[in-house]
């Protein structure tokens, strides 16, 4: 039999859920939407009681737990948290299979939770994942150029503060030719704003060429090695990530976008880095 820690545990889930529902309620404009997130705060709020009657507890929600999912969605969208709390309680309808037994409702609370999933992916349909293709230009493309950028200047030019500023007049540059061509390919198509995409291939470019080159911003500058070391791991940590919020808001598999991104970006600084080498020891090229 299963610990009243565990039921309490559930209990909990299901209050947090509830508070945290009636929250994103609030702030979105669809009324459609507002009324059905607004029906699953109620039917959290049920099953919380249910759990309250078996474990003989009242408790309260967990406020700094809610705050921490209200910044999720106040960073990446709540089409992401909503789809990341609905993956968090599909993992806990295993353990409430296990339940049947000592409490009857489980069931109801099961196909609860299969109702809220389907509807909420029915209805969400966010703006900023319209231009997550925008995103996916800037950022990979600012990955894949920079990192092996970074890495044939690092052999080449052998000094940390030479490779930053190199690489900082590269990214500013690249930013801007990134930003002028989502412009004029925003312009054909009619289900976008051209501005707004412009601004978001623009930023997303130049917010990841600002976190690739912060390496050698910061060590000395013979520690240029290092620098690529920690710019390859930062470029590792964008891409996974990136994929993590993919593989939530848009139900795609984690390992297949990582794996890709992950080899183009590592495999294009291999050969920069070959090529770096070439410009130095090979010609005789130094600075």
């Amino acid at each position: 039999m299963k610990s009243h820690n565990a039921f309490s545990m559930y209990q909990q889930d299901e209050l947090n859920s509830a508070v945290l529902y009636g929250k994103i309620a609030k702030d979105v404009k669809n009324e459609k939407e507002r009324e059905t997130l607004l029906l699953i705060a109620k039917d959290e709020q049920k099953h919380a009681l249910v759990f309250e009657r078996y474990t003989g507890r009242k408790l309260t929600p967990n406020y700094f737990r809610i705050r921490l999912f209200l910044l999720i969605r106040f960073l990446l969208g709540y089409t992401f948290l909503i789809k990341f709390l609905e993956y968090r309680e599909n993992r806990g309808i295993q353990s409430y299979q296990a339940d049947f037994d000592q409490i009857p409702e489980v069931r109801q609370i099961l196909a609860d939770e299969e109702k809220h999933e389907k509807i909420l992916m029915d209805l969400l349909d966010e703006d900023r994942l319209h231009y997550m293709g925008d995103i996916i230009l800037g950022m990979n493309d600012a990955l894949v150029e920079l990192t092996g950028s970074l890495a044939g200047y690092t052999l080449a030019m052998q000094n940390a503060k030479i490779i930053a500023m190199a690489g900082l007049i590269t990214g500013v540059s690249a930013t801007l030719s990134m930003a002028g061509s989502g412009y004029l390919a925003a312009r054909e198509d009619a289900g976008k704003n051209a501005v707004k995409s412009t601004v978001i291939i623009g930023l997303s470019y130049f917010i990841t060429v600002v976190l690739l080159i912060l390496p050698y911003l910061i060590v000395p500058a013979n520690a240029y090695l290092w620098a690529l070391l920690a710019t390859i791991l930062i470029a590792l940590l964008i891409i996974a990530g990136f994929n993590f919020y993919i593989s939530v808001a848009k139900d795609r598999p984690f390992g297949k976008g990582f794996w890709s991104m992950a080899g183009i970006s590592i495999g294009v600084a291999v050969i920069s880095f070959a090529v770096g080498y070439i410009v130095k020891d090979v010609l005789g090229i130094s600075l």
